[in-house]
This record gives structure tokens, sequence and C-alpha cells, in this order.
């Protein structure tokens, strides 16, 4: 699971704990997602019923965290009557188990939540993800590798950093072959077809950043040819001096 995904998934959890028993019952009670690509956009249809025993008028309807949109529901439930939740989801900024949550919101302001569950396959795979700048200083520099490879192992991965990250990094691309053994340590000289990758900060600048705010938080995003809609990417944490 990648590390906006986590927050994302952490925070859909602690909602639905939250929330009241519903009066809205949702068939199945957790709808199941199933595994899908990281990248892709699904349609989903939700179905239930309203068992509060009178009518239920909605204001607007909501995903916990991001990624959905094209939402249609009825402005008015009738009271044992059957409900449906149109809306499609957006899978760009997801990885590993997901928890997505939908939320009804009465003209009451009361919620009733529909929950999902399901998979995000990332099409690369990181031997690391997070990296520790340490106390920095702007403008130092700070050089970190990695080796990345196809989740599937067919191929090896086309990356390249993202336009956006390459204002403050750089990076060399090296093709190896690797071995992982199962305590996931990895070694060249193996037959996965992978690259290394070693990126540097180009000298961060604190511009842009509030002058009160001492650590740092930075995704650094990669792409890909092969997978556009993929959002490959690393974190660089730290605090500045």
């Amino acid at each position: 699971m990648n590390l906006k995904s986590f927050f994302f998934v952490a925070t859909a959890a602690l909602s639905i704990q939250a929330f009241a028993v519903d009066p809205i019952i949702f068939t199945p009670a957790i709808y199941q997602i199933g595994e899908v690509n990281q990248g892709d956009v699904k349609h989903f249809i939700l179905k239930g019923a309203n068992v509060s025993g009178k009518d239920i008028n909605l204001e607007n309807v909501m995903c916990q965290g991001n990624g959905c949109s094209n939402f249609k529901y009825p402005t008015t439930i009738a009271k044992n009557g059957a409900v449906k939740v149109e809306f499609d989801m957006d899978f760009s900024d997801m990885e590993g188990p997901v928890s997505p949550t939908v939320v009804l919101v009465g003209t009451d302001g009361k919620p009733y939540v529909a929950a999902l569950e399901g998979s995000v396959k990332a099409p690369f795979f990181f031997s690391e993800k997070m990296f520790d700048a340490g106390y920095y200083t702007a403008g130092e520099k700070r050089e970190w590798s990695f080796y990345v490879w196809e989740t599937d192992k067919k191929d090896r991965p086309d990356l390249t950093l993202s336009d956006e990250a390459a204002k403050d990094f750089s990076v060399k691309i090296k093709n190896v072959k690797v071995a992982v053994d199962e305590n996931g340590k990895v070694t060249e000289g193996g037959k996965i077809l992978a690259l290394k990758i070693t990126f540097s900060t180009k000298g961060l600048t604190r511009e842009g950043w509030e002058l009160k705010q001492q650590s740092i938080r930075k995704f650094v995003g990669f792409k890909s040819k092969k997978y556009p809609r993929a959002t490959p990417e690393v974190l660089v944490v730290g605090f500045w001096k």
C-alpha cells in the first residue's frame, strides 16, 4: 500500500466507526470491488433500501477521500423504498488494500454510509518507498538508491522522473537484473529485469514552504509510457535545519 492510500484507508476506517447504524441498508453490506489496476476508472452502482419508516431527503453524496466523481442519486428516498447510487472511481492514486466509503448526506446533515473494499494492483514494485533526509539544510545534496521492477516481472520498467519531480530532483537509472529472497532482500545478479534508480536532491529550498513548518514531506513522482495512468512515487522525509 502506498503512503497516500494508507492515510486514506485509516481515515475511512475511523469514520465508519464514528457513524451510528444507518437506516439505509446497502446490499451487500460491504461492496466487493475485487482487484483493479492502478489508474483504472471504474463505474459502480450501489443498491440498498430505506428502512427508517420515513422519507429521507438527500442534499449530497460524496466519497471519503478522493477519486470519486459523476455521482447520480435520488434527492428523496421514500420510506421502505429502494435507493441506487452511481458514481465513477479513479484508482490512479491508490495502491494495495483499499476501503473507500461513500457518504450520503441528508438535508438535516445526517450521514448514511456505504462501504467498499478491494485491492489496487500497482504495475511496479519498489524495494524502498521512503527516504530520510535527516536534518536538512536548504541547498544540500542528498542521494539514495533503490530497485524497481514490474509487479508481474515480465518486462523491465520504463520509469523516468515526472516533470514536477524533476524540478527538485535528478536521477541516474541503470538496467540491472535482481534476485529477491524470502525476506525481501534485493541483490543484483538475479533473473528479474529491474532498474537501479539513484535519485538525488538538486538542492531543496524553503521556497513554497511555510516558514514555521519544520518537517519535510515531499512526494517524488515517476512516470511511465507503458502505464500512463499509474502513479509510482516515493516519499522523502526529514526536518529543516
